[in-house]
């Protein structure tokens, strides 16, 4: 689907659902892109290593690698979102 000035969905009353069998792309070159939900999940959004040494954490934050890659880490009262190289490569 392809528009000159945009295109836009809109459900006033139920869901509107994409599904593909390869890879969905979702881009935005000159705005941005607004997840507005009660709940957004990324079941196989990598975690972050921790140290054991802490004890166990259920409260994660959303961090981002310099290359746009999204991972998981620990909440902590700072934040945890320290570059991991595994992830960020």
């Amino acid at each position: 689907m392809e528009a000159p000035k945009g295109v836009q969905f809109l459900a006033e009353a139920g869901d509107i659902q994409a599904t593909c069998r390869n890879e969905m792309r979702l881009e935005s070159k000159d705005g941005q892109i607004t997840l507005d939900a009660s709940k957004i999940k990324l079941p196989r959004l990598p975690q972050g290593q921790t140290s054991s040494a802490g004890p166990k954490q259920t409260v994660f934050e959303a961090c981002v690698c310099p290359n746009g890659r999204l991972f998981i880490s620990p909440a902590g009262t700072g934040s945890t979102c320290l570059t991991s190289t595994s992830i960020c490569q």
